[in-house]
């Protein structure tokens, strides 16, 4: 009888261990550091760290640039894990999100915690360590705002947008800061162009899942109507006429040419052109449209300025 809770504990610990062993866990972890998202964030802090470092290319420094996008990545990732463990309870109620591994229970609340700190802290150190204090400082208030900040406003204003905005616009400052240490005019150029690009992708998202928001009571959209109608309209249609001239700011920082303002103003044309279709005819097709060209936009322009850079 005694040996009965002994053998109880070892059959837990195998069924534990073989869980672990699991590959489909493998797929869940990695499914909280949200890869589609570090996919634009992998772009913009490697765009940041080329514009804002040496522009002959035989002196670009390939190996610190490694790191500073895996360090950023790091972090991302950390961001992604601790966001979906706060959020957990309200992603359980989403169509969009209750089938997410810490949502549907598939993964414990605990370790995914421990998970989001270590990857968290681990991106920091490895930023200051292969790059420099500046672009890990970055880094680690670009978690702390997004999570303390703007994670939270998601349930009490719809201008978390604008918040969000704020942090969310972080990663080419992370890279120009990796390579130079500084952060002078083209950084802040390169993080304008984020900053407002993020508006017309989000406003995209909230509106095919508005209903989804307000199950969950993320007040992302005013309640009312009309209200949330000229809201989504305003932060649609001002950003995207704000970033014709602003994606146009690289140029004047002597690290683009000519050719990428060409490639920038029909880029820009086309971005306009599904965001005022969006707010002229509401609907989900609209939506869908708009925010496949914001996901066309942001790597194409930031790909231009990689390759056209002077």
């Amino acid at each position: 009888m005694a040996s009965e809770p002994i053998l109880t504990a070892l059959d837990l610990a195998v069924a534990k261990r073989t869980r672990f062993l699991d590959s489909k866990i493998w797929f869940d972890y990695l499914a909280l550091t949200k890869p589609e998202v570090n996919f634009m964030i992998a772009v913009t802090t490697f765009a940041g760290f080329c514009l804002g470092g040496p522009s002959v290319w035989h002196d670009f420094p390939f190996l610190r640039s490694i790191n500073a996008v895996l360090g950023t990545l790091f972090v991302a990732s950390g961001t992604g894990a601790l966001n979906q463990y706060i959020e957990r309870c309200f992603d359980a109620q989403m169509r969009r999100t209750a089938r997410r591994p810490l949502a549907a229970g598939r993964l414990n609340p605990s370790a995914v915690l421990w998970f989001g700190i270590a990857l968290s802290v681990f991106g920091t150190v490895y930023l200051a360590a292969a790059a420099n204090l500046l672009a890990s400082l970055l880094a680690l208030g670009t978690l702390l705002s997004y999570l303390f900040f703007y994670t939270p406003l998601k349930r009490s204003s719809p201008w978390c947008t604008l918040v969000g905005a704020f942090s969310g616009a972080m990663p080419p400052l992370i890279g120009w800061a990796a390579v130079s240490g500084q952060l002078s005019f083209g950084a802040w150029a390169l993080y304008s162009v984020l900053f407002l690009w993020q508006f017309p992708h989000f406003m995209a998202i909230a509106w095919m899942y508005r209903e989804d928001y307000a199950r969950a009571s993320y007040l992302v959209l005013p309640h009312d109507e009309h209200n949330s109608v000229r809201f989504v309209n305003w932060q649609t249609l001002l950003p995207l006429l704000l970033l014709a001239p602003v994606s146009l700011l690289p140029a004047l920082t002597c690290k683009a040419s000519a050719t990428y303002c060409f490639g920038a103003v029909l880029l820009c044309a086309g971005f306009l052109y599904y965001g005022a279709r969006f707010t002229l005819r509401k609907s989900n097709s609209s939506a869908r449209q708009l925010l496949s060209a914001s996901i066309i936009y942001l790597p194409s322009l930031f790909g231009l300025m990689i390759l056209l850079r002077r």
